[in-house]
């Protein structure tokens, strides 16, 4: 099984007048096909370390490598470029274009990274949704959709590169139990199904003992 991500000891301080640390000597592995939880009392940490995992913030120190390339020396393109090919995001808030449809939300990773044309990432955003049961919805905008249909949108957002990793920070915390329901079972799909390795920032313990493995933060440190 390859690693997808593997970090020593990484660190990220906030340099204000009194430094806060937010992630302290992390060290983990992420490996392909691994559906893992990240969990931890409010501002512990956990949001911070899937941004570091994410290329999203820089640590302060140690180590972040992706499938055993340092990011250290990765300068903003660099890291963009590896995002847009090797993860993709779902957030608590779906954040996705008002003024886009849904197909054009999911289209938008596919024209950053240039490898389809015109025709081809449309046929492509449409697939996804209709995968995700919203084959009907391609047209709506997101103030035509429920919450649970606005963040399946953004779970085909996040698989429109066919990203081996997908980092989600609460993807279930906007929800109502049943739409919650329907993407948590969406998210351990794409592991079973499709391959992906999810890491999903959680508040829920009850998903988070469904998953297969449970990184626990507590000060920004493992627990």
């Amino acid at each position: 099984m390859s690693t997808l991500i593997e970090t020593e000891r990484l660190t990220r301080i906030l340099p204000e007048t009194v430094p806060v640390t937010l992630v302290k000597d992390i060290s983990l592995r992420i490996d392909e096909n691994e559906f893992v939880a990240i969990t931890g009392p409010s501002g512990s940490g956990k949001s911070s370390l899937l941004y570091l995992l994410g290329l999203l913030d820089r640590p302060t120190s140690g180590r972040l490598a992706v499938t055993g390339h340092d990011s250290g020396p990765m300068d903003e393109k660099e890291r963009a470029r590896t995002r847009l090919e090797m993860m993709g995001f779902v957030f608590q808030f779906h954040f996705l274009l008002p003024e886009f449809t849904a197909r054009e939300n999911v289209e938008i990773p596919m024209r950053k990274l240039g490898r389809l044309a015109r025709a081809e990432m449309r046929k492509h955003a449409g697939d996804l949704l209709g995968s995700l049961g919203l084959g009907e919805y391609l047209d709506r905008r997101p103030d035509q959709l429920s919450g649970g249909q606005r963040q399946r949108v953004a779970v085909a957002r996040a698989l429109a590169n066919d990203p081996p990793l997908i980092l989600a920070d609460e993807p279930t915390g906007s929800l109502d139990s049943k739409s919650s329901e329907q993407v948590f079972e969406i998210l351990q799909n794409l592991v079973r199904e499709r391959g992906k390795a999810v890491v999903a920032v959680t508040h829920d313990l009850d998903i988070a003992a469904r998953m297969q493995r449970r990184i626990h933060i507590v000060d920004g440190k493992i627990a």
